[in-house]
């Protein structure tokens, strides 16, 4: 058992434990805004640029429309996000924000600094991980 792989030395572990410790440190700011982690990557996207197809978002976000539906009636539940069928391509169904969403975004500004913070990493120690994950992850999809 001695050339057993050990579960110390797994990048996978290491992501894994990683991802789930940053969730932990979002999960009391993202209740104080009444939202779940995942909700607040769909309003990431959004902040960033409405309208959005389910199908963007999904592909944005690496998410299936399984996965995606029950989040967006959510959102809509709760007043920050409405769907609508697209006027030119009634297929498409098209999220926007509504007021109360667009509010939201100020409240959510402080959330990455708090996990910068959090971190105990610089600005650029924090750069270079991200951009070193973003190239893992190409190179991962790349594979399959």
């Amino acid at each position: 058992m001695t050339n057993a792989p050990r579960l110390n030395r797994q990048l996978c572990f290491a992501l894994y434990s990683a991802s789930k410790a940053a969730t932990a440190v979002y999960r009391p700011i993202l209740e104080e805004l009444g939202l779940t982690y995942p909700q607040y990557l769909v309003m990431l996207v959004l902040w960033e640029n409405e309208p959005r197809s389910v199908r963007e978002l999904g592909e944005e976000l690496g998410l299936d429309s399984g996965t995606l539906s029950p989040l967006l009636k959510r959102l809509e539940s709760l007043e920050l996000v409405e769907r609508r069928r697209s006027a030119l391509d009634e297929r498409r169904m098209e999220i926007t924000l509504t007021d109360a969403g667009r509010k939201l975004s100020a409240k959510a500004t402080g959330i990455p600094q708090h996990l910068a913070d959090a971190a105990k990493l610089s600005a650029a120690e924090l750069e270079q991980l991200r951009a070193t994950l973003d190239r893992l992850t190409s190179a991962l999809h790349g594979h399959l």
